[in-house]
Parts: C-alpha cells; sequence; structure tokens
C-alpha cells in the first residue's frame, strides 16, 4: 500500500521535532538535495556526451525522484520540478561565472550539510528517518516544500 503524502510528512516529521533540529534541515535539506545535483551533474559522460549533449547523470536521479513525488502528489511534484529547476539554474550559472569546477564546492558542501543533520538528530535524540526507510531521502524535500504549501494555501 502507498502513503499517503500526509504519511510520509508524519512520518518524517516524528523524528523532527526540535526546532534546532528543523531549523538545520530547513538549511541543510536544500543544501544537499543541489549538492547531490551538482555532483551528478559534474560527473563525466563520457561517450553520451556526442550523442546526447544535454545528457548528465543528474537527470536520473531526478526522474526517480519525479516519479515518487508524482505518486505522492501532482503539486508537490510540481513543487519540486521548481525547486530543482532553480537549483539547475544556480548550477549552471556557477558554470558560466565561476571559473573554478564545481564539484569540490559540492563535496564539501555535501559533507558538511550532512555533518550538521546528524548533530541536528543528535540534539533531537532521533535517528534520521532514511535509516528505516531510505525513501525518507526524497521526502525531506518535499516535507520542507509542504510547509511552505500550507502556508500560502496550495493543496497538496
Amino acid at each position: 500500500m502507498t502513503r499517503t503524502a500526509d504519511e510520509w510528512f508524519d512520518a518524517y516529521g516524528h523524528s523532527h521535532q526540535n526546532a534546532l533540529n528543523k531549523a538545520i534541515h530547513w538549511v541543510c535539506v536544500p543544501m544537499i538535495t543541489l549538492t547531490l545535483v551538482a555532483l551528478l551533474w559534474s560527473l563525466p559522460t563520457g561517450p553520451l556526451a556526442s550523442v546526447a549533449p544535454w545528457f548528465n547523470w543528474s537527470m536520473i536521479l531526478i526522474a526517480i525522484a519525479l516519479v515518487f513525488y508524482l505518486r505522492m502528489s501532482i503539486s508537490i511534484a510540481i513543487g519540486m520540478v521548481v525547486v530543482v529547476g532553480a537549483g539547475i539554474g544556480l548550477i549552471l550559472a556557477w558554470e558560466r561565472f565561476v571559473d573554478l569546477p564545481l564539484w569540490p564546492a559540492a563535496t564539501v558542501l555535501f559533507v558538511l550539510s550532512w555533518i550538521a543533520q546528524f548533530v541536528g538528530h543528535k540534539i533531537e535524540g532521533e535517528k534520521p528517518s532514511f535509516l528505516e526507510d531510505i525513501q525518507f531521502l526524497l521526502v525531506g524535500p518535499a516535507w520542507l516544500l509542504h510547509f511552505i504549501y500550507r502556508k500560502v494555501g496550495i493543496p497538496y
């Protein structure tokens, strides 16, 4: 049986009650999402580059995540497309205007964000949700988005 969006958010929220842990998640979950896309974006595509120059490895992750979000809620999926699209815009801006490779900065931010997440869970006194179910790695960004949706009155 598939969980509803609210069931996912309630289950995820169980280990995210502490105000400091929540604040850490508001910073680190988007950063982890962005840097994971950036790291996959940075991987060489080999011979695929000549056949499909628009392709990069982040597209596989994005496609898998989009299927998950569509099963959760169409409006959440649309919101996540906007969020990831904004992240891709930042990646493209980096590539155009910054004369340094993307992957070292993405790696440092990815690692620091995960360290902060684990510190937040230590403060919370709860294990990270994804240790229960790997799908919670995809729920985290949507969980944050659902608070924004509630605040502005967008149904999901």
